[in-house]
């Protein structure tokens, strides 16, 4: 279960945003994961729950915005969901993109700091 290793990464990561900007503790994470980047959102949920325990993050909620894969087509100009790498054809124009605009997210969005004891 590779999600343990990103979610470990995830709370490392936002625990240095957080004391980088002066919180000692941060109540929620959000996350941007794309469709392709092979993260299965519950999996990471999950995973972040172990990571978190005896960190700043202990407290925290993992908030996961889903990226749906998108590919533009020059042939057409037209913008698509799309299917499985590495060619993507276009619904409008039966031609091949490897144009990939959208769905290999993976990326910490929005740290939130926790509040600070007896607030």
């Amino acid at each position: 279960m590779h999600e343990l290793s990103i979610a470990s990464a995830i709370v490392e990561r936002a625990g240095e945003l957080a004391l980088a900007d002066g919180a000692e503790t941060v109540s929620a994470v959000t996350v941007r994961v794309g469709e392709l980047s092979g993260v299965v959102p519950d999996a990471l949920d999950f995973a972040f729950e172990a990571a978190r325990e005896g960190t700043a993050l202990a407290g925290a909620r993992l908030v996961v915005e889903q990226v749906p894969a998108r590919a533009y087509c020059a042939a057409c100009a037209a913008e698509f969901a799309v299917g499985m790498p590495p060619f993507f054809w276009c619904p409008h124009c039966d031609r091949p993109s490897r144009d990939l605009r959208t769905g290999r997210e993976l990326e910490i969005v929005r740290v939130e700091p926790g509040r600070a004891a007896g607030t």
